[in-house]
């Protein structure tokens, strides 16, 4: 070890994933948030995954030591088709469980960080210390592929918002004017 390198502490991690079903139409723009993602350089210690539909999957990976993990989904909260949402999903009790019994295939981000207490338990694996959620207002999610214009759109506003996150961008006014945020959200 030279006297230069820090002792003992592991990088920070980052995963940003994409979630959703690109057979749903704008359902699949986590997935191609990511895809476009994968085009940029990114700092050391940040994972890009494309998660699609893998519910479960996402849960366990999430419990794999990071420090912040980045949800990129469709999220539909009642605003104009294509508006990009930053969301702080960190705090356990924002997250609801569903009534329903789970269904791999068929997991809501909410599904998933309800789910990730259940999880840990017994282990010595432990909720990621942030979680937020770059999120887009969807316009159709009706069988099909493709997205629809307006969310077409926004996925290069999403990109740029989360290379600002994590520190692979400066910020830009496109990318700091018009996503919205419920919480103001340093980088990662």
């Amino acid at each position: 070890m030279t006297a230069g390198a820090p002792a003992g502490k592991p990088p920070v991690r980052t995963l940003i994933a994409g979630v959703g079903n690109i057979f749903l139409g704008d359902d699949g723009f986590g997935v191609e948030a990511v895809r476009r993602l994968g085009e940029h350089e990114l700092p050391e210690g940040v994972e890009v995954v494309d998660i699609g539909v893998r519910g479960v999957h996402l849960a366990y990976q999430m419990l794999d030591g990071y420090h912040t993990v980045l949800l990129v989904d469709a999220s539909a909260r009642g605003g104009e088709p294509g508006t990009v949402q930053l969301l702080d999903a960190t705090d356990p009790a924002t997250a609801r469980p569903q009534a329903t019994a789970l269904d791999g295939h068929h997991m809501t981000p909410d599904t998933v960080l309800a789910l990730l207490d259940t999880l840990s338990a017994g282990t010595d694996s432990r909720r990621p210390d942030r979680v937020l959620v770059v999120g887009c207002e969807p316009a159709d999610a009706a069988e099909g592929i493709g997205l629809s214009e307006p969310v077409a759109a926004a996925v290069d506003e999403a990109v740029e918002l989360i290379l600002q996150l994590v520190g692979a961008a400066e910020p830009t006014p496109s990318a700091a004017g018009p996503h919205t945020s419920e919480r103001n959200s340093p980088s990662c």
